[in-house]
C-alpha cells in the first residue's frame, strides 16, 4: 500500500536498548505503534516515560531523541516501527 515510510520494521518480543535511529530523516518524525502487551516506552533525552500499552501510536523524532523499549514481566511484545 502507498506509505511515507521508507520501511516498516516489525519488532517481536525484543527489548530495545537506549539508541538513535539511524535511517531517520532529522526533521521527519517516525510512527511506533504498540500491538502486544507492552508497558513502557522511555525517551532518554527527555528523561520521559510513556505507556506502551496495545494500540498506542507514538509520533518521535528517532533521529534526535535516544529511546528504548525496557524487558516486560510477561505476554507478547509486538511493535511496528
Amino acid at each position: 500500500w502507498p506509505s511515507i515510510y521508507v520501511g516498516i520494521d516489525v519488532i517481536v518480543n525484543q527489548e530495545t536498548p537506549p539508541h538513535l535511529d539511524k535511517v531517520s530523516a532529522p526533521s521527519l518524525l517516525d510512527l511506533l505503534v504498540s500491538l502486544g502487551t507492552h508497558a513502557q516506552f522511555h525517551v532518554s533525552d527527555l528523561s520521559s516515560i510513556f505507556g506502551y500499552q496495545p494500540g498506542t501510536m507514538i509520533y518521535l523524532a528517532g533521529k534526535l531523541l535516544h529511546h528504548s523499549a525496557p524487558k516486560w514481566e510477561k505476554g507478547e511484545r509486538i511493535a511496528l516501527a
